[in-house]
């Protein structure tokens, strides 16, 4: 008769050799073993599905079995000796497992320490075996710390748990702790081609690649994955089972699909991406696992932009690194940032709205006027259009105190995006428009942009160059400026537009917080005292000052004539 058992309890690791990814905790163990080195408590902590129990009970089976005890004696995976097969089945008599999620209570704890006192019926160990510990409540806590710390020579305690910073410290204090770790995708997946052979299933690779992926680490969770995937086949065993039909069951998005979604919402084709999300919605999307794809794919694109190009990778097609060498172009860092939170809020907002479609919907909208507003953000704040070329940049390098300027300045240049693209529009629309711009004013230095303001009789541009613009550096195409808090808020973007005009060339305007940078009115008025200065200690202003007590030299001009 064929086994019925599910996968996970079949292949459950009967020896200390066939846990997968535990290699040097496992022979940590054994040496203490083997040694007679033992502690009176271990603690086995780890996320779901990693081997905590399993490892407790090869613990138990190790303390217990007759080859331990006599060496003279045998005991293999093929003949398991009498000890071994009682716990394996649960059925020793010595070896008492407890969950604590259950027997949660400071009697519970007593009626154990009461068993605690009787030495082991058959075993060399009796061995208390308590799974989750850490939802004993404070009392259980502290009535078990004394047996813990000094149980009879006989007596073995084995914890295991999910949350181990629940456990108080004096319990953890008193156990030899054992970290079981996540199981490599690569583990798992030779894992999962060993059980598939041996069930002799008609999967694919990438499938079993999908199903160590979603796992997260957990061999429980990639085997009974398995199981299922192996269980929709009975009706056709000659059909290879896809990964997207692992998609399909475990209501996973394409991510061929999903980057190409992003690509419609990065080039703001709102209803392309609202077809595009229905369609995986029909195909039985499950929105937290999209939301969770999303924030992989946003990772993905950060990685190339940060990283350069990605190498070749197990867990990522070529065909999907090509789509993200593809959009990566159309991608900063500042929009992945947003992306990112704006993700992280819709998977609270999934908690509120009753409808999950919805709330996708209105995901996918947020996410393309987001793209297309272009948010400066503090740390590192760059807008730029190609008509009308602005680049507002904030250097870190410099010391920012002046908050209140960068808001103000920031808060305009949200509202100026929309006219300067309107420039790019009208230039590509209207030719005649563009010969217009392109009447040509060489400007070499920033003097010679304020006597072209002045010329142009742009008398408030003029004022701001001359009294609120502190020059950082100019070359031909790009400016570095900082402001003082009077600079008018469409500064920029009229500067921007009257270079155009004057030059028929894009400028590039930067920001910057360079303190030390100083007004020209302000260095007129310093070269006006110099000079002041200068000329009240010559000898003829002396001598007419004091013959005139009265009178007060206020300002010195050069004699042009002379």
């Amino acid at each position: 008769m064929k086994d019925s058992k599910i996968l996970a309890l079949k292949y459950r690791p009967q020896e200390f050799k066939d846990l997968i990814g535990q290699e040097v905790m496992a022979q940590t163990i054994t040496n203490g073993i083997e040694l007679g080195k033992t502690p009176n408590a271990y603690l086995l902590t780890g996320i779901r599905g990693v081997g905590k129990t399993t490892t407790a009970r090869l613990i138990a089976k190790a303390l217990n079995c007759i080859k331990n005890i006599d060496k003279n004696k045998k005991c293999s995976p093929e003949e398991f000796c009498s000890s071994c097969k009682e716990i394996i089945n649960s059925r020793h008599i010595d070896v008492l497992e407890m969950d604590a999620a259950s027997k949660t209570g400071i009697d519970d704890i007593r009626e154990l320490i009461e068993n605690s006192k009787y030495s082991p019926t058959s075993a060399k160990f009796k061995i208390f075996i308590i799974d989750e510990v850490h939802m004993l409540s404070k009392q259980a806590f502290n009535g078990l710390l004394k047996t813990l710390e000094e149980p009879p020579p006989s007596l073995k305690f084995i914890l295991a748990t999910t949350e181990v910073r629940k456990i108080p410290v004096t319990i953890l204090s008193r156990c030899q702790r054992f970290d079981l770790k996540r199981v490599s995708l690569e583990k798992l997946l030779i894992h999962l081609k060993n059980v598939s052979k041996k069930e002799s299933g008609n999967i694919s690779e990438d499938a079993l690649r999908l199903i160590s992926k979603a796992s997260e680490g957990s061999v429980r969770d990639a085997v009974s994955l398995l199981d299922r995937a192996l269980l929709a086949q009975t009706i056709n065993k000659d059909k290879e089972i896809k990964d997207q039909d692992i998609r399909e069951m475990l209501g996973l998005a394409d991510r061929n699909k999903t980057i190409l979604l992003f690509k419609e919402i990065l080039s703001g084709d709102q209803k392309k991406a609202v077809s595009h999300l229905k369609e995986l919605i029909d195909n039985g999307l499950d929105a937290k696992n999209f939301l969770n794809d999303i924030l992989e794919l946003l990772y993905l694109f950060s990685r190339r932009i940060n990283l350069g190009p990605i190498e070749k990778d197990a867990l990522i097609s070529e065909s999907e690194i090509q789509l993200i060498e593809e959009h990566t172009k159309n991608l900063n860092m500042q929009d992945l940032g947003l992306f990112w939170q704006l993700t992280i809020k819709t998977m609270d907002d999934l908690k509120v709205v009753a409808n999950e479609n919805l709330t996708l919907e209105m995901y996918i909208m947020q996410l393309i006027h987001l793209k297309d507003i272009g948010v400066i953000q503090e740390e590192n704040y760059e807008t730029q259009t190609n008509g009308g070329s602005q680049i507002y940049k904030k250097n870190n390098k410099e010391n920012i105190n002046e908050e209140e300027d960068t808001k103000k300045i920031t808060s305009s240049i949200k509202n100026q995006l929309k006219s300067t693209n309107q420039i790019k529009t009208n230039l590509i629309k209207n030719p005649k428009l563009e010969n217009e711009y392109s009447t040509k004013t060489e400007i070499k230095n920033f003097q010679d942009l304020i006597n072209i303001a002045t010329k142009e009789k742009e008398i408030e541009l003029k004022y701001d160059l001359e009294r609120n613009v502190k020059l950082v550096s100019f070359k031909k195409g790009k400016i570095d400026i900082s402001f003082n808090e009077k600079l008018n808020k469409k500064f920029i973007k009229i500067l921007t537009e009257k270079l155009l005009s004057w030059t028929g060339e894009r400028w590039i305007i930067s920001l910057s917080k360079n303190i030390g940078a100083k007004t020209v009115y302000e260095k007129k008025l310093e070269n006006k005292s110099a000079s002041l200065l200068k000329e009240q200690n010559n000898d003829l202003v002396k001598k007419i000052l004091s013959n005139f007590p009265d009178a007060k030299l206020i300002d010195v001009e050069e004699d042009k004539d002379a």
